[in-house]
């Protein structure tokens, strides 16, 4: 079952966020995926197992983006 999910993102403040965060989530494996913007500061992310919305937010947190609640 393929998911999509939008996350907004504080942390991303320049380009070089917005290219980090597509390329370490898109590695996941299960992630189609990774559309993020700077002006809106937000990631709409595909995927289906093994990703789960649990390992995307660690990883984010992990690259120091994490996802806003």
């Amino acid at each position: 079952m393929t998911t999509t999910v939008t996350y907004s993102i504080p942390n991303i403040s320049c380009n070089h966020c917005v290219h980090t965060v597509t390329m370490e989530v898109g590695d996941l494996e299960g992630v189609q995926s990774v559309v993020a913007d700077l002006e809106s500061k937000k990631a709409t992310i595909t995927f289906q197992p093994p990703a789960s919305e649990e390992a995307i937010k660690g990883l984010l947190a992990e690259i120091n983006y994490p996802a806003a609640e």
